[in-house]
C-alpha cells in the first residue's frame, strides 16, 4: 500500500512540474509576443513533413524559417520606394555622357575636333604631380565633348577647376567660330538698349537735377579682346548643364583686386564685400578667371610670335595678337626647368584701369547735349591723363616682380632619376594652383585651386598700446577728509561768533554816525 501511495504522489508530481512547465512554455514573448510551446510544435511538425538529414545541423536554420514565415504574411505588399541619393542622380545623370548618338558616324569624329587630348594632358599632369586623376578626366573630356556638339564652338579647351564652399567649378575656356560670336554681341546690345528704354520710361523728373557728374564708367572691351577674348561656361560636375558666364567689365575687375571672398558654388548667389561688387558670383568668378589668365597663362619661348599689323595706328598700340611659330623646335627640358626666360607670358596684362587696353576717359563722349558743352567750357580744363602702359605681350617670367618676398615663379624637372622622360613643370607662387609643363613642343596651363591670390602671411593684429598713466595728483585735487562731529560744532560756533563780532560792529557804526547828526 505504501508504495502505491508513493508512486501515486510521484505521478502526481510529475503531473504538476508537467503542468508548470506548460504553462511556462505559453508564456508569449513581450518582443515577437510568440511562445516556445507553439513554436517547437510547428519547428516538429515541419521536421516531420520535410525530413531533412542531419537535422540536428539545419536545426536552428528551420527554427529561423519557422519564425520569419509567421512574420511574412503580416507585411504590406506596398512598400516604400527608397529615396534616391544625390550621388545616384548625378550618375544618372553622367550616364549620358557615355552614350554615343545614332546619328554620328565615325568619318566624322575622325575629323580634327576643337577639343584637345584632355587624357595625354591628364597623363603629363599626373607627372606633374597634380590634376583631377584619371576617371574625372576622362568625364571632364566627354562633358567638353558635349559642350562643342552643343554650342558653334572653334576652340575649347580644359582651363581648371575652381574650389568652392559647396560644391565646385569645372571651367572650359571657349572661342566662337566667325559670325556666331557678332550674333551674340548683337542680342547683348540690344538688351541693353531695352533696360536703357525702360529705366528712362520709369524715370519721373520730380525733384531738381544735381549738379554733380559722377565719373566716367569705363566701357568693357569687345568681346573676343583684351580680357574679353575668350567665353567660358562653368559647370559644377560633369554632366551637368554648361552655364556661359558674362563678359568681365573693368568695374568688377578693380573691386575683385580689393576684395578676397571664397566661392560657393552658386553662380546666382550675391557677393557681400566692402567695397560692394558689382554683380553676383558669376560676375566675380569671371573677373577672377580674367585675372588668373593673364597672371598665369604662360608658354614656351618662341612658341608664339607676334601676329602680323596692318595700318600705322595698330603699330603705335601694344601688340594684342599673336600666331603659332612654324620654326619652333623645342626647348631643352633642363633648360626650361633652370631659367624662367624660356617662358613667357602669351596673355594680355590687365591694366590699372580694368583693361588691357588704355581709354582716354577725359575725351568727350559723341553725344552730349548742348547745355552739357557749355557747362563743361565753363569749367577748367583738367590735366591729361597719362596713358597706362603695361608690360608687353610674350615678355619673359623673369622680368615678373616679387610679392611678400617671394619669388614669383618655381620650376622644376617632374623626376630626376628619369630625366630623359621628364617635362618641364612651373608653378605659380601668387597665384596658388597654378601650373604649366612643357615637353618638346607641347605645353599647357592648368589650373585647381580656391581663386584666391597669395596674400602674404597670415594677418597678426597689431599689439593693443600700454595703458595711460594716471594724472599726477596734487594738493589742488586732492579729495579732502571729512570733518568729525567735533570739528563741525566748533566751526559753527567759530562762525557764530564771528558772526556776532560783525553785527557789533555795524552797531557801533551806526550809532557814531547818529551822534555825529
Amino acid at each position: 500500500m505504501d508504495t502505491a501511495d508513493g508512486n501515486q504522489d510521484r505521478s502526481e508530481q510529475s503531473l504538476q512540474a508537467a503542468a508548470s512547465l506548460k504553462s511556462f512554455m505559453l508564456k508569449n514573448s513581450t518582443k515577437s509576443n510568440m511562445n516556445l510551446y507553439d513554436h517547437l510544435t510547428r519547428l516538429l511538425i515541419k521536421v516531420m513533413d520535410e525530413r531533412p538529414q542531419n537535422v540536428v545541423d539545419v536545426c536552428e536554420e528551420m527554427s529561423r524559417d519557422v519564425k520569419r514565415g509567421l512574420f511574412e504574411p503580416q507585411q504590406s505588399t506596398l512598400r516604400d520606394l527608397p529615396q534616391t541619393t544625390a550621388a545616384e542622380l548625378l550618375a544618372e545623370q553622367q550616364r549620358l555622357l557615355f552614350t554615343r548618338p545614332e546619328e554620328t558616324d565615325l568619318e566624322e569624329e575622325l575629323v580634327d575636333t576643337p577639343i584637345p587630348n584632355v587624357s595625354e594632358i591628364g597623363f603629363y599632369l599626373e607627372q606633374a604631380g597634380v590634376g583631377l586623376g584619371r576617371e574625372e578626366m576622362q568625364r571632364v573630356f566627354l562633358a567638353l565633348k558635349q559642350l562643342v556638339e552643343s554650342q558653334a564652338l572653334m576652340r575649347c579647351r580644359f582651363w581648371g577647376k575652381i574650389l568652392a564652399t559647396e560644391s565646385s567649378y569645372i571651367i572650359a575656356e571657349a572661342e566662337y567660330r566667325d559670325g556666331e560670336e557678332e550674333e551674340e554681341q548683337s542680342e547683348d546690345v540690344a538688351e541693353e538698349e531695352e533696360r536703357e528704354a525702360e529705366t528712362q520710361e520709369n524715370e519721373v523728373d520730380l525733384t531738381p537735377l544735381s549738379s554733380f557728374k559722377p565719373p566716367p564708367v569705363v566701357q568693357k572691351e569687345v568681346v573676343g579682346t583684351g580680357a574679353n577674348k575668350y567665353v567660358y561656361f562653368v559647370c559644377n560636375e560633369p554632366g551637368l548643364p554648361w552655364v556661359k558666364l558674362p563678359p568681365v567689365t573693368p568695374a568688377q575687375i578693380t573691386i575683385a583686386r580689393q576684395i578676397r571672398k571664397f566661392f560657393t558654388g552658386k553662380l546666382d548667389s550675391s557677393v557681400v564685400s566692402y567695397p560692394p561688387f558689382p554683380g553676383n558670383e558669376a560676375n566675380y568668378l569671371r573677373a577672377q578667371i580674367a585675372r588668373i589668365s593673364a597672371g598665369s597663362q604662360v608658354s614656351p619661348l618662341s612658341f608664339f610670335q607676334a601676329g602680323e599689323e596692318e595700318g600705322d595706328e595698330e603699330e603705335e598700340a601694344p601688340r594684342d595678337s599673336y600666331e603659332v611659330n612654324p620654326d619652333f623646335e623645342g626647348i631643352p627640358v633642363a633648360e626650361m626647368a633652370e631659367s624662367l626666360s624660356t617662358w613667357v607670358h602669351h596673355v594680355q596684362h590687365i591694366l590699372q584701369q580694368g583693361r588691357c587696353t588704355w581709354v582716354n576717359l577725359s575725351v568727350k563722349q559723341e553725344e552730349e547735349s548742348p547745355e552739357e558743352e557749355e557747362a563743361e567750357e565753363r569749367e577748367e580744363e583738367p590735366d591729361e591723363a597719362e596713358p597706362e602702359v603695361g608690360p608687353p605681350l610674350l615678355t619673359p617670367l623673369s622680368q615678373d616682380a616679387e610679392m611678400f618676398n617671394t619669388p614669383p615663379w618655381s620650376s622644376k624637372m617632374s623626376s630626376i632619376l628619369t630625366s630623359q622622360h621628364a617635362i618641364a613643370v612651373l608653378r605659380s607662387n601668387l597665384w596658388p594652383g597654378a601650373y604649366a609643363y612643357a615637353f618638346g613642343k607641347k605645353f599647357e596651363n592648368y589650373y585647381v585651386g580656391w581663386g584666391l591670390k597669395y596674400g602674404g602671411e597670415g594677418y597678426s593684429p597689431p599689439v593693443p598700446p600700454l595703458p595711460q598713466k594716471e594724472y599726477p595728483s596734487g594738493p589742488e585735487i586732492t579729495e579732502s577728509l571729512d570733518p568729525s562731529l567735533e570739528e563741525e560744532q566748533a566751526l559753527k560756533e567759530a562762525l557764530e561768533e564771528q558772526q556776532a563780532a560783525q553785527e557789533e560792529v555795524e552797531e557801533s557804526d551806526e550809532a557814531e554816525e547818529e551822534d555825529d547828526d
